[in-house]
């Protein structure tokens, strides 16, 4: 029997870590990362295994000492940390591999400091791995030469997860997407063709959920509806499991804006208990998208972009999105554009970024070719790689400042928020059905729940934020839902939530606009955040279940 230690280092203040404002929650982070469990579960069981998070636990090093294998995974946002603690156990003679998304897209980076490492999915080549070392037969460079059939899967250990220290479950359905976004690695590490698990495996996840006090699941998947004909018996399997229990869990996953064109997906997904989609918009200026081939969202007699969300919001989905800005195609007019198209679309979250080229990309591979990458020391200083060519690197910098300070000032945010939630009255497609009728007992046990649950947060956030000015508009704010709501307890705990999430993105704003008055350089989190492209991280927390080690 081996000791194996399985390590997902810290990650550094994020658009989606909600660390501003995770403690009105109870909790030390938002989501584990789901490769951790699966890992776990591919380990034979005659080894003892062990998970850390940094991210709800310190690193107890003397630990790791003891251990006879210490692996870590990452994104590349969390490599020097990443780095610093490999430099740690090795100091300790423990032997490591890494691997991961920053393993398979920066394999230099980690030239000579591990003893072995994983490239692109490790479904199949970690176990292979595990197998070899017992007999001291292992190589030090791993790359799986075909793509995992997820059915093969083992269900993911997440009875070894810290989960009351979560607010959310992660779990995958499926990996690959049919698009060809030019930006986005996934194509290239996942592949065009969507594989799915079965209802069986889909379900028996859900399961072990339950089993460790999980009660929001976040789908990880890059487009949940890649292949629609595929996930709609699995949708009507999660429907009569959801409606057996009295819907027990609440659902939120990614999916492409093509979801809008597809009526019985729409109300298979709300059925399901889907209560959100973060959707890759990117841009209101069509001719960005067709730059960067992003041409299901210019599909002709599909309807404007925002026809389309306003579809899937008239569903019961509320929709989040991802937007960049700094395309080819973009001059300084893109950055009044994006909040004005927020506003009108009624989209209350919305991750805004610069143009990042990722390694293993199109896009990557276009601009070296093109000269336009921008060396270290001034992908710090403007807070990307990419050289924009409508624009100066400076004007995109202070553009994309100037959109998110806008996107998020307290009177734009809750502009958008009451635009849904009152002018919309929007609705949660679970909360409307007649299903409730023969579960009176199970909805008014919900009901209670949730007026708690809003109470909690409203107390918590409004004793937690110093700012006089701010706590007056959350007091406003909140006072108005309970006015105009009150008889709808899920869309008070809601609502309490967003409010909540913007005091982590008032702070995360006021991070990113420091800007160093010497050097012009951005902060750390400034840096950080422009780099969280939506396919690398729904971000920061999640990382993708299949990149292994």
């Amino acid at each position: 029997m081996a000791d194996i230690v399985i390590v997902n280092p810290r990650f550094d203040i994020s658009f989606w870590g909600f660390e501003h404002c995770m403690p009105l929650f109870g909790k030390k982070a938002n989501l584990p990362v789901a490769c951790l469990a699966l890992l776990a579960a591919l380990v034979p069981d005659h080894h003892d295994v062990t998970l850390v998070d940094e991210n709800v636990e310190d690193i107890d090093f003397d630990r790791l000492a003891r251990a006879d294998l210490v692996c870590l995974t990452g994104m590349s946002i969390q490599g020097t940390r990443l780095l610093e603690i490999l430099e740690e156990v090795r100091a300790r003679g423990v032997m490591t591999v890494v691997g991961g998304p920053m393993a398979t897209v920066e394999p230099e980076a980690l030239e000579g400091l591990t003893d072995v490492i994983f490239l692109g999915e490790a479904d199949e080549t970690w176990p292979a791995f595990l197998e070899a070392w017992e007999k001291g037969e292992h190589k030090s460079r791993y790359e799986q030469p075909e793509k995992t059939k997820l059915e093969t899967l083992p269900l993911p250990r997440a009875d070894l997860l810290k989960a009351e220290r979560y607010m959310f479950g992660s779990m995958q359905i499926s990996r690959g997407c049919p698009f060809t976004c030019e930006f986005c690695d996934i194509i290239v590490t996942f592949g065009r063709r969507p594989r799915l698990k079965t209802s069986e495996q889909v379900i028996a996840e859900l399961e072990s959920f339950l089993e460790v006090g999980l009660k929001i699941v976040f789908v990880v998947d890059d487009n949940l509806i890649g292949n629609k004909k595929a996930i709609k018996p699995i949708l009507r399997d999660i429907i009569e499991w959801q409606q057996a229990r009295a819907y027990p869990l609440t659902l939120f996953t990614e999916a492409s804006l093509d979801l809008a064109e597809d009526d019985e997906l729409m109300e298979l997904m709300g059925l399901a208990g889907f209560q959100n989609v973060f959707i890759g918009i990117e841009t209101p200026n069509e001719e960005s998208l067709k730059e960067t081939k992003k041409l299901q969202n210019v599909r002709p007699n599909a309807g404007s972009l925002i026809d389309r969300v306003h579809r899937i919001q008239d569903n019961g989905i509320d929709v989040w999105c991802g937007m960049i800005v700094g395309f080819d195609h973009d001059d300084t007019t893109i950055f009044p554009a994006v909040p004005e198209f927020l506003s009108r679309a009624r989209i209350s979250t919305a991750l805004v970024g610069m143009l990042h080229a990722i390694p293993t990309t199109p896009l990557f591979k276009r601009l070296k070719e093109e000269g336009r990458l921008n060396n270290d020391e001034d992908a710090d200083l403007y807070g990307t790689n990419v050289v924009p060519l409508g624009m100066s690197s400076t004007e995109l910098r202070d553009g994309f400042i100037e959109v998110m300070q806008e996107t998020y000032s307290a009177d734009a945010y809750f502009s958008r928020l009451d635009s849904q939630f009152f002018d919309q009255d929007f609705k949660f497609t679970v909360h409307q059905l007649p299903y409730w009728d023969d579960w009176r007992w199970a909805w008014a046990k919900r009901a209670s729940y949730n007026y708690v649950r809003f109470g909690v947060i409203a107390s918590r956030l409004l004793s937690a934020v110093k700012d006089p000015d701010l706590r007056a508009r959350y007091r406003q704010q909140l006072t108005q839902v309970v006015k105009k709501r009150w008889r709808e307890p899920h869309i008070l705990f809601i609502y309490a939530l967003k409010v909540a999430t913007h005091y982590h993105y008032a702070e995360l704003v006021r991070s990113i606009a420091d800007v160093d008055p010497e050097t012009g350089a951005m902060s750390n989190a400034g840096r950080s955040f422009s780099r969280v492209r939506k396919d690398e991280a729904v971000a920061d927390k999640k990382d993708k279940e299949a990149i292994a080690a």
